[in-house]
């Protein structure tokens, strides 16, 4: 997979639009009222209008974190289609075996394949990520992560929080920062000795200037894949350049939150911005949507976190 070219005939990239446009891609997924109280437990901050993005955490002002010893025994994943391995594999569909986290695709070398081995990995490892998922779900997410008393808990989500249809859409910061702070305490009461890495949130800027040169993916974008950022992918006017840095900005936004709130808990790992920083390209993206990660990319990200989990 790594450095091949990418080679669409007519036919499958009309199949592909026919059939996306038949169903709804977990990067745009409906929905904006916030969660009901069973799913979060208490009601989440008043906060008006959103504030205005902040930019993103240096690596090097994270503290130093509680020495991991060992090596996680066992492995739960949570978050949205990344996880999933969503497109990976074939159109509109989930494709779990190629997960960066929890995957058995030796091809892919999932993260719990690296740690766990392929012996262990099917019993020892859960993905309870869901596809178009935001935010604000990641509690209810963790607290079934810690019912399984995993050793080690990865976190990505966020990129569907800025990918909505419109930035007027996108999810306030300061919710982004509450949803996360209880997913951590969930866990923590249930399971507090489990540690947790947390993926940066990509860059979606790339992904718009890495796509909006292919045909191919400004027609699967037109049926509203992350509208937020890469509608209208030709416009170069300032109302489009506007709307863009708006998104860019959230995503900065959330990361500096993800960092922070990691920070704070001895046992979590943040990336330091790597996802974000990651220079992907169309290698790394599924070709049916041009959005989500190929089998490539989720080897990348596994490689990734495995990295940040083993470094000092």
């Amino acid at each position: 997979m790594h450095g091949r070219r990418r080679f669409r005939t007519t036919a499958v990239a009309v199949a592909a639009v026919t059939l996306l446009g038949a169903g709804t891609l977990s990067g745009c997924s409906a929905g904006t009222g916030r969660p009901p109280a069973a799913v979060t437990g208490t009601a989440p901050p008043a906060t008006g209008t959103a504030p205005a993005p902040r930019a993103a955490a240096s690596p090097s002002s994270e503290p130093a974190r509680a020495p991991w010893l060992g090596s996680p025994v066992s492995v739960a994943a949570v978050g949205d289609s990344v996880t999933r391995a969503y497109d990976a594999c074939g159109v509109l569909s989930d494709c779990p075996e190629a997960s960066w986290a929890t995957g058995t695709d030796p091809a892919v070398n999932s993260l719990a394949l690296r740690l766990l081995g392929p012996a262990r990995v099917t019993t020892h490892s859960w993905n309870l990520a869901r596809s178009g998922s935001r935010m604000v779900e990641l509690p209810e997410q963790m607290a079934r992560a810690a019912a399984h008393r995993p050793a080690l808990v990865t976190v990505m989500t966020g990129a569907n929080d800025a990918c909505r249809k419109t930035p007027d859409l996108m999810t306030p910061v300061e919710d982004f920062r509450f949803f996360f702070e209880t997913a951590l305490a969930r866990l923590r009461k249930e399971s507090p000795r489990s540690r947790v890495y947390v993926a940066s949130v990509p860059d979606l800027m790339r992904l718009w200037s890495t796509g909006r040169l292919s045909p191919m993916a400004r027609e699967v974008w037109k049926l509203g894949v992350c509208g937020s950022m890469l509608a209208d992918p030709q416009d170069g006017g300032p109302a489009a350049e506007r709307r863009r840095a708006r998104v860019q900005e959230r995503v900065r936004a959330y990361n500096e939150v993800l960092a922070e709130v990691c920070a704070k808990d001895r046992l979590c790992r943040y990336d330091g911005g790597a996802v974000f920083r990651f220079r992907f390209d169309g290698a790394q993206l599924s070709p049916w949507d041009w959005f989500h990660p190929s089998r490539d990319g989720q080897a990348r990200l596994a490689e990734l976190a495995y990295r940040r989990i083993t470094g000092p």
